[in-house]
């Protein structure tokens, strides 16, 4: 997700996107020096060995409270129950920016998960797999710290604090879990693409309708200030996987289709309907376009969106 909006924040009436290119992320040189340098601890790492420490600076711990602070406020106001709950059990934070160790520890001790270094865009068949093994592949720098609350690529506060919200709950972890199983057992790149849409619609951007309101717990939601304030007016479908399999993720800007589960504890059961089965055959089984058929996709790979 690109979340880089010339707007006030939570303003739903302006949606206009400025150029990527012009965002600090990206023109700022010695910011993209240190996002390098941060990154480059992921080049040949292995999945599953512990993350190198990181010391940030004083610019950075600020950027997280402020971001931090910014997304528990509109959280009360947009996010699912079960997701407060699990922000509330959650070993994140406020304060400062936290060591992928550190909260690796104690999310193994309530779901058996941990936090693998990932310097940017990982493949599907290695980000999703990795689930099924207790690993979430996260990275490690800081958003650029003049524009707290958008940016132009994941970062830290999307991974640590968005997914880890849903690594603290078993429920979702089992979820997470479920996705991984199914890549792990799959080769062909249209299973692990119609694996991603599933993920990227569900614990990317889900929403499920509580009280008679749409309300976000897809970690992209939880963890972008503009998509919270925006969500509620995109194009809300009912869940159907075979619709969100056939549509092209939106990952320049906020997600013009989403999906509503209705309740929440549903998804469960529709998660481990379709995916304890799934197969490389499921495809042509469902009768869906292969990927090269259904168009330009904006990346083969999983899109961390931040």
């Amino acid at each position: 997700m690109i979340d880089w909006l010339r707007r006030t924040p939570l303003d739903p009436h302006d949606s206009r996107l400025g150029p990527a290119e012009e965002h600090p992320g990206f023109a700022d040189t010695a910011y993209r020096r240190r996002r390098d340098e941060v990154a480059a601890a992921a080049e040949g790492h292995p999945v599953g060995a512990p993350s190198p420490s990181v010391e940030y600076t004083d610019a950075e711990h600020a950027t997280w409270r402020t971001v931090h602070a910014a997304l528990v406020d509109a959280q009360q106001r947009r996010a699912c129950q079960e997701v407060l709950r699990a922000r509330d059990m959650a070993p994140i934070p406020a304060d400062r920016v936290p060591q992928h160790e550190e909260v690796s520890d104690h999310l193994e001790a309530l779901t058996g998960f941990r936090f693998t270094l990932a310097g940017g865009i990982v493949p599907n068949k290695r980000f999703l797999g990795a689930m099924a093994d207790g690993y979430f592949h996260a990275v490690q720098y800081v958003r650029h710290q003049a524009m707290p609350l958008y940016t132009p690529e994941p970062d830290v506060l999307h991974d640590v604090f968005g997914h880890g919200t849903h690594l603290s709950d078993p429920w979702f972890a089992d979820l997470y879990r479920t996705v991984g199983r199914a890549a792990a057992r799959v080769e062909s790149h249209d299973a692990l693409d119609l694996i991603s849409r599933l993920y990227w619609f569900t614990l990317e951007y889900g929403v499920a309708w509580e009280n008679g309101s749409p309300k976000a717990y897809g970690a992209a939601l939880l963890s972008s200030y503009g998509e919270l304030g925006y969500f509620p007016r995109a194009s809300i479908r009912p869940f159907d996987i075979p619709d969100m399999l056939r549509l092209p993720y939106q990952v320049a800007g906020y997600q013009a289709v989403l999906y509503a589960v209705d309740p929440l504890p549903r998804l469960a059961d529709l998660l481990h309907g379709f995916l304890d089965d799934f197969d490389d055959d499921t495809r042509a089984r469902l009768g869906l376009p292969a990927l090269s058929e259904r168009g330009f996709m904006a990346r083969p790979d999983h899109p961390l969106p931040g």
